[in-house]
């Protein structure tokens, strides 16, 4: 069973057939969409978009490195294929958290995340 049939937003009369892209209203014609257009509509906000707070990303701190030498000593340890993959996979995975729990059981990806600790600071 579908959903309940609706009534044009427009000329609150027809079945509507069809909904405006930009809006979503419901209408039955090019007669009642081109009505529907003279006034400009706005996308609906979705529940999604209200309900999630945006939290503060830690790329918004300003990162403080004191030795440059200690970024040459991380672009050495990247260079591990082993450690490359693992990256690779907390990336690309739909549950990354989970992913990096897993690479933490790693001792070269524990001294990965140490190395950066230790440049990034606190």
């Amino acid at each position: 069973m579908g959903p309940l049939p609706r009534k044009c937003q427009v000329c609150n009369e027809a079945q509507s057939k069809y909904k405006c892209p930009t809006c979503l209203a419901p209408y039955c014609s090019l007669a009642c969409f081109k009505k529907h257009k003279e006034i400009p509509c706005v996308k609906p906000e979705s529940i999604e978009e209200k309900s999630i707070a945006i939290p503060q990303s830690s790329a918004e701190r300003p990162l403080n490195v004191d030795e440059p030498a200690s970024s040459s000593e991380i672009r050495d340890v990247l260079k591990d294929e082993s450690l490359q993959k693992l990256i690779l996979s907390i990336d690309s995975s739909s549950d990354a958290e989970t992913e990096l729990d897993k690479a933490m059981g790693t001792e070269a990806f524990r001294a990965f995340a140490d190395k950066i600790q230790s440049v990034i600071g606190p």
